[in-house]
């Protein structure tokens, strides 16, 4: 299955009453998109997509390779027809300065990319985040963003860290219309990465 009729830009937002890091994703008007929950205390990632925050109807699940995430790559499972929707790799030592990851179809072909756009943010993050008091509100002036292209550098989406306290809120545009299948493979992509960068600080 794929998601459709997305009405962007798609809001990320943290649950704070929750050990696990669960969050909701909802579209302009405020409807549910999914409900996504990261599964505690496991060797490899673990992620389950529910239609809505009641867990009763798994849409897809985001599962890691290997033990070790520097160089994970997470593959994309569609519960609904039990089938292969593709899988997102990070780009291990690129990443160590700016954000990389590459998205890849059912067949393992490339389809697109994602890169942080500007890997001083994350910088100055860490050394501010160190200072007595000010760290705490890195979150309202240290806000990174990524950008979704294919091979030949056309932009399709982009994801921006909202200003909040505690690095809460993510926000997804849509720059140009795209295939759903395609649309479905970023989505479930950039969730899985916000996972993992918001980690990671």
């Amino acid at each position: 299955m794929a998601l459709q009729n997305l009405n962007y830009p798609l809001d990320f937002k943290f649950k704070i009453t929750t050990l696990s890091s669960d969050f909701n994703i909802t579209d302009r008007n405020g409807n549910y998109v999914a409900y996504v929950r990261q599964k505690m205390f496991r060797l490899k990632e673990y992620v389950i997509v529910f239609q809505n925050e009641s867990r009763t109807q798994e849409l897809f699940r985001i599962q890691a390779n290997q033990w070790i995430d520097f160089n994970a790559s997470y593959s994309l499972t569609d519960v609904v027809n039990d089938k292969k929707f593709g899988r997102m790799a990070r780009k291990g030592m690129r990443s160590l300065w700016k954000s990389h990851y590459e998205i890849l179809d059912e067949n393992d072909q490339f389809k697109f990319e994602v890169n942080e756009d500007n890997a001083w943010v994350k910088v100055l993050d860490g050394f501010i985040g160190e200072i007595p008091v000010l760290g705490m509100f890195t979150g309202y002036f240290l806000n990174p963003s990524y950008t979704v292209k294919d091979r030949n550098g056309k932009e399709f989406f982009r994801l921006k860290k909202m200003p909040s306290l505690i690095g809460r809120r993510f926000q997804l545009d849509r720059l140009i219309d795209i295939d759903d299948e395609d649309e479905t493979l970023v989505v479930l992509s950039l969730l899985m990465m916000v996972l993992l960068e918001r980690s990671r600080g």
